[in-house]
């Protein structure tokens, strides 16, 4: 039997089927986790120093605004391969966090935004996973509809006839809490991502 000197590969994919890559998956999610904190936290950051904003462009208040994530879908997330999103996103000039632009979520607009939140329920048994696949996504930036807090200062230029100024609806207190917590979030996502390519580095070192 003659010896074919082409060695053909031992494993091909089934037409049809996603190629699973679990390692490269894990890092994807990592990072997705990481870019959403990495949003969050500038939020938050925003609403810290805007605390004492009294009258913005449009005359009024600043008002207080809050991520809204949830669970990336193959439709949309940053850093599924399938997704054309981010494929266009990583054909363009890498400036983002680990020299991908797909690190770098942008920010909405600066009006207000109706976001409908998902709602995720505990998986039974004997059911498909609920989600997390893909890791997450920020789905859009809501804006605290409340109307503020009180405070008299007659002094103030924006004190009204009684001698009361509208702040808004921050607490610095509850807003530095978040940010703790958005930092410990995003320190264990990078601590999954470096993980999973040092894993990978080894595997490849076999």
């Amino acid at each position: 039997m003659p010896i074919n000197p082409i060695r053909q590969p031992a494993l091909l994919p089934i037409p049809g089927q996603q190629v699973v890559r679990p390692m490269f998956k894990s890092m994807g999610i990592a990072a997705s986790g990481i870019s959403a904190q990495r949003q969050r936290m500038e939020v938050i950051a925003q609403n810290i120093a805007n605390a004492d904003v009294t009258r913005g462009p449009d005359g009024q208040p600043y008002k207080r605004r809050d991520v809204v994530l949830e669970a990336a879908t193959s439709q949309n997330a940053l850093f599924n391969p399938g997704n054309p999103a981010a494929q266009a996103m990583g054909s363009s000039k890498a400036t983002g966090v680990f020299g991908s632009p797909a690190f770098d979520v942008p920010l909405t607009s600066d009006g207000p935004k109706a976001i409908e939140v998902p709602v995720i329920g505990a998986q039974s048994a004997g059911t498909a996973p609920v989600g997390g696949e893909y890791g997450v996504r920020v789905a859009g930036i809501a804006e605290d509809q409340g109307e503020g807090r009180l405070v008299y200062e007659p002094g103030h230029p924006d004190a009204n006839e009684a001698g009361y100024v509208r702040y808004p609806d921050i607490d610095t207190t509850q807003e530095l809490v978040k940010l703790m917590d958005a930092k410990r979030i995003y320190e264990a996502n990078a601590a999954v991502f470096t993980t999973a390519k040092s894993m990978l580095r080894a595997a490849l070192d076999i």
